[in-house]
């Protein structure tokens, strides 16, 4: 689970700017940022717990990445119970309301609103999927719940002017594309042509690459949009292929990561293939994919490899644990990144340094926070709300059937 990072090594330039905008900002903390139009829920949260919502894709399209995140909360809450979170004189447990959005963006707003008005919930975690994220964050927005998004999209959190409670986990679009495009460019690649997914997450995908590509010197041969999860790859893979690439990026998401994958060699390609960290999930190296998957490379937040677990600071130890318990629960761990597990961290964080539980104080908290998670580092300020630090970021690849860090 997230440790704060309070060493002398933590004091960094940005660091500094966050902690001095929070002093600022603590005073006006309760009030938000929202226009003076937007109807505030008049639901106070009260009660003796940490009450946190959750809306993610349990089935649907999603159910590869969300899944695994509430596993993670599961495993996160169980761990934060042992003792409570200390907020103010009391020691407060943390309760979860999960919500299945099934991937659909109407019922995730939904769900939003339900929990922060008639729950009543101190904060907000979800969706998987930039769709659902973003439906979320207009609610969060609207009723000044801070919320913490799992999904993958850049404009989850802008403009930031309309997102002052809602912050990011994942990796930005820019920094895992600029890894990729460095990694292309030092295997001597020319030409690649890129895969990208249907939505919001597969045109961040787009701009990026499109853009880390040319600055790296890197053409782009093509660029195809993948259908919907669960409709045939097949035309895709061909048109990626048709133009004879010296590699191919797929930027998707599990499941449709590793559908592009077999979509592309069973096209006859044979070649390098490169993927974005929303690729990788249990699924994407279960069965027949992992044969499949044999050489791939990814750009993934450092805490899926082994690396991490050779590491004895306080957040890899806890990495340790947390793998250790998911395999006592679920049989085995391919690897994925924890975010819904930091995220809660993150949350219960707030809540103990702004000794409340009030949403705008949580809000304020969270803005400041410099930390070290499980899945890597958050360097949250009042004008950046995501996502991970681009320090975090390692190239991995498939090698035996699972994945290993190469740089």
């Amino acid at each position: 689970m997230a440790t704060s990072a309070t060493g002398p090594s933590a004091f960094t330039r940005r660091g500094l700017l966050a902690a001095t905008a929070g002093t600022l900002l603590l005073s006006a903390c309760g009030r938000g940022e929202a226009g003076e139009g937007d109807p505030v829920s008049t639901v106070t949260p009260g009660g003796q717990g940490l009450l946190i919502g959750a809306s993610l894709e349990l089935t649907g399209p999603g159910a590869a990445l969300g899944v695994l995140q509430h596993r993670a909360l599961e495993i996160t809450l169980e761990s934060l119970n042992a003792k409570g979170v200390p907020v103010g004189n009391l020691r407060r447990a943390v309760r979860l309301e999960v919500r299945d959005n099934t991937g659909d963006a109407a019922l995730a707003a939904r769900h939003a609103t339900e929990l922060a008005r008639d729950t009543g919930v101190h904060a907000l975690v979800g969706g998987t999927m930039a769709e659902t994220s973003i439906a979320l964050a207009g609610v969060a927005q609207k009723e000044r719940v801070p919320l913490l998004s799992l999904a993958f999209g850049d404009g989850i959190v802008l403009p930031l002017a309309q997102r002052t409670y809602v912050y990011k986990m994942t990796p930005d679009a820019g920094d895992m594309a600029r890894r990729l495009a460095r990694l292309i460019a030092s295997q001597r690649l020319s030409r690649v042509a890129l895969l990208a997914a249907a939505g919001l997450h597969g045109d961040s995908g787009v701009r990026a690459m499109t853009g880390a590509l040319r600055t790296a010197g890197v053409a782009l041969a093509s660029g195809t949009r993948l259908p919907r999860t669960g409709e045939d790859f097949r035309r895709a893979a061909r048109a990626a292929t048709g133009s004879r690439p010296d590699g191919v990026v797929v930027w998707a998401t599990a499941p449709d990561s590793a559908a592009a994958v077999g979509a592309l060699r069973r096209a006859g390609y044979d070649g390098p293939v490169f993927l974005d960290a929303g690729a990788v999930a249990e699924q994407t190296l279960e069965a027949g994919n992992a044969a499949l998957m044999e050489g791939a490379h990814a750009v993934h937040p450092t805490s899926l490899g082994g690396a991490m677990l050779t590491n004895t600071t306080m957040s890899a130890l806890d990495r340790k644990e947390f793998i250790y318990r998911y395999v006592q629960l679920h049989g085995g761990f391919s690897g994925f990144a924890p975010y819904a597990s930091d995220a809660v961290q993150l949350i219960a964080d707030a809540a103990r340094l702004s000794t409340s539980v009030d949403r705008g104080r949580i809000r304020a908290f969270l803005q400041n926070q410099v930390t070290e998670g499980m899945a890597g580092m958050y360097s949250f300020t009042p004008i950046r709300h995501g996502g991970m630090d681009q320090g975090s970021l390692g190239i991995y690849t498939v090698s035996a059937g699972a994945w290993t860090r190469v740089s």
